[in-house]
């Protein structure tokens, strides 16, 4: 079973404040992808060669790719007998300051460029990321779109509760580019620290619609309804990963790299609404 804990305002304002103690949260809010103890065999790479990971691979991944890269981790552990994989997912932002703050981590997998800018700024990866998918936004709204949102428009209106994700964030930054491009001002109820948190307004009802990736919303299934609109190829964004520098686990992290990018990999990304680069 899957164990899971979510980013929070809370948990930027802490890593702005000590470095240390943002490590120590990071360490906590881990997502595996099995039931079993993370913290042991971290630093196995030493008992393993690259030809064969072993220990624990720490990757922190933008909250859109959770249901991906928790399929690729599961099909990573049954490659790879004696590895685990050990999620945190969260808004990129928050996940690059947790990398620069000291938090140990073997791979980063950002929505977005800038975000992965501030890893690389840091000479906290390993090399240059490198672009594996691409994702485009939609909006999400209630099954049965009962507002009849056709456009981003018609996110305008006044009687419409309208979430998006914070700005800092890729989503957020993608969003800002769409309403740009059609020359649109919106003023959500609510700016959301990642897509998770938009999308998940629209699920509990607390919104009429919010602007997310569609990989999402298909994600979401019958929960929410899809509405695309034109000017979402103005803000297409590009997912960069790479191998951390002060990776505790190299082997198993360049693996982890190796598998998202292959065929499979792909497959699996393909199957949740993303493109290839």
């Amino acid at each position: 079973m899957t164990r899971c804990a979510r980013w929070t305002g809370r948990t930027r304002r802490m890593l702005r404040l000590t470095g240390a103690g943002a490590a120590a949260l990071l360490a906590l809010s881990a997502c595996s992808s099995s039931d079993g103890d993370s913290g042991g065999g971290s630093g196995a790479s030493s008992a393993g060669g690259p030809d064969k990971p072993s220990g624990t691979v720490n990757v922190f991944a933008a909250a859109s790719l959770t249901e991906s890269f928790t399929k690729l981790g599961k099909d990573f552990e049954e490659r790879h007998p004696g590895t685990e994989v050990v999620f945190n997912f969260g808004g990129s932002d928050s996940l690059a300051a947790g990398i620069t703050s000291g938090a140990p981590a073997d791979v980063f997998a950002s929505a977005s460029p800038r975000t992965m800018k501030v890893v690389t700024d840091a000479d906290a990866a390993a090399g240059t990321p490198a672009t594996f998918v691409r994702n485009r936004l939609e909006i999400a709204t209630p099954p049965g779109n009962p507002d009849k949102i056709a456009s981003l428009k018609d996110l305008t209106g006044d009687d419409l509760k309208v979430v998006l994700c914070d700005r800092t964030v890729p989503c957020g930054a993608a969003a800002q580019k769409a309403l740009t491009a059609a020359d649109l001002k919106l003023t959500p109820v609510s700016y959301e620290e990642d897509v998770k948190s938009a999308l998940n307004k629209v699920v509990l009802n607390e919104a009429d619609a919010a602007v997310v990736y569609r990989t999402d919303v298909q994600a979401a299934g019958d929960k929410v309804e899809g509405v695309e609109f034109p000017e979402s190829a103005d803000a297409v964004n590009d997912y960069p990963i790479t191998l951390l520098k002060d990776a505790p686990n190299a082997d198993a992290g360049r693996a982890f790299i190796e598998l998202v990018r292959s065929a499979e990999g792909r497959q699996v990304l393909t199957e949740a609404g993303f493109t290839a680069p």
